[in-house]
């Protein structure tokens, strides 16, 4: 697709072009994910005046949705032109009993994406490619997926009326299967891994086949992310217009933490909050089944070596993260921090979120939650700082991992005699 989106032509759009995070090269607003300099990949570049027109009052008067934030976003300023579910303004919810049950002191608090449509943080980043996608005059909607980004395409495309392919791993959860399948849009199996998958999508973008087609992960991935910095904004828009001073996020690509980083940055230098005394510090929680961005941390190394996933995070499972370099950047700028949690490790996570908050996270969660457990014992953690952790999927989808250690907790014949004798008074 040769197109380009004229951000002189569309009212208030703050994108400017696309930048290379590796070389800064300017590139226009296309379906581009790769610098053609020196291969590295491209980012929505912004202009920093138009960015400053916008303030809390006009974000406030938006919808009750991720587009409050249109004048900070590259795509949807016309809302008759979305391709969306109207995504955002998940809880954020606080969380008292789990930072007494980790040992934190100040407030904690769990921003739960789990509330968005399709029950995942991937319908933002969704809206936003498909919603440019559109403007691109792509006709056909795809993407590879580890399962919650293939619901929310499938999703996305039936609610526009459009035609969608999504490629997933052969051996997927079956809830991530099934809610991804009933929108009927093609759902391709790939034996192999997720990076398997990524390649071969990445092969068809480039085919005259898929000429017609967004990938919203591949040739509009610079859209697609961008979609990630609205956590950030609601975030401190939640908080009064005030940033925490730890924030704990799952890493698969690494691009979420990245984008909610630069989403605090962006609202700092456009005067919309004040950072917190001593900045904030970005944290991550891989999987230990598939964790090369932590390990590479922990190693002290200049680059990410690849793995080979394994364990039961299947969303995390991204064994050559591209984001994972501009991920350790971020934590090492910071002073934060990253760590990995085991399978036994993540159940657990998953259970104590669920009896101390009331929500109930898909297994990236309890990565999360295991991860904030060992960072608090560890000290890397300030039990005095504001931390916010992220939770971005619905443990709907992944019932398979904690089916086997949770169930009724007595079992009793139909009489007030038999409920007495149990012991349930």
């Amino acid at each position: 697709m040769t197109a380009t989106i004229d951000p002189v032509q569309t009212l208030a759009n703050p994108a400017r072009g696309l930048v290379c995070r590796a070389c800064g090269a300017a590139y226009p607003l296309a379906a581009q994910h790769a610098c053609y300099a020196c291969f590295g990949p491209v980012e929505v570049g912004y202009d920093a005046d138009a960015l400053r027109r916008v303030t809390r009052e006009q974000i406030a008067a938006g919808p009750d949705n991720l587009w409050r934030y249109a004048g900070l976003l590259p795509a949807g300023h016309d809302p008759a032109a979305r391709v969306t579910l109207n995504p955002g303004m998940t809880p954020l919810v606080r969380a008292d009993q789990l930072a007494a049950a980790v040992g934190l002191r100040a407030p904690l608090w769990v921003k739960d994406d789990s509330a968005n449509p399709t029950h995942s943080f991937k319908d933002r980043v969704v809206s936003v490619a498909l919603t440019a996608a559109r403007a691109l005059g792509f006709t056909r909607y795809a993407c590879a997926s580890t399962g919650n980004l293939a619901n929310s395409v499938a999703a996305h495309a039936a609610r526009a009326g459009v035609p969608s392919v999504v490629f997933i791993p052969a051996d997927l959860e079956a809830g991530k299967v099934v809610t991804t399948a009933v929108y009927g849009g093609d759902v391709v199996a790939v034996d192999g891994s997720y990076d398997d998958v990524n390649r071969l999508c990445g092969e068809l973008v480039e085919t005259d086949d898929f000429a017609d087609t967004a990938f919203v992960n591949v040739n509009v991935r610079p859209y697609y992310a961008e979609g990630s910095r609205t956590l950030g904004y609601e975030v401190a828009e939640q908080l009064g217009w005030r940033l925490p001073s730890q924030v704990l996020l799952p890493m698969a690509s690494g691009e979420l933490l990245t984008k909610v980083d630069k989403a605090f940055s962006e609202l700092v230098e456009i005067g919309l909050v004040e950072p917190p005394a001593g900045g904030w510090r970005v944290f991550g929680a891989q999987s230990a089944g598939c964790d090369p961005i932590a390990t590479a941390l922990h190693t002290g190394a200049g680059t990410i070596t690849p793995v080979r996933p394994t364990g039961i995070a299947k969303s995390l499972n991204i064994g050559d993260p591209a984001a994972g370099p501009f991920a350790l950047d971020a934590v090492r700028r910071t002073g934060g921090w990253m760590d990995s949690a085991h399978d036994e490790e993540i159940r657990e996570g998953i259970r104590l979120l669920a009896r101390t908050t009331g929500i109930f996270a898909e297994t990236a969660g309890g990565v999360t939650v295991a991860v904030l457990r060992k960072l608090v014992a560890a000290g890397r953690l300030d039990r005095d700082a504001e931390t916010v952790v992220f939770n971005t999927g619905e443990g709907l989808k992944t019932l398979d991992a904690v089916a086997e250690t949770v169930g009724p907790t007595h079992r009793v014949r139909p009489s007030l005699r038999a409920a007495r004798d149990a012991g349930l008074r």
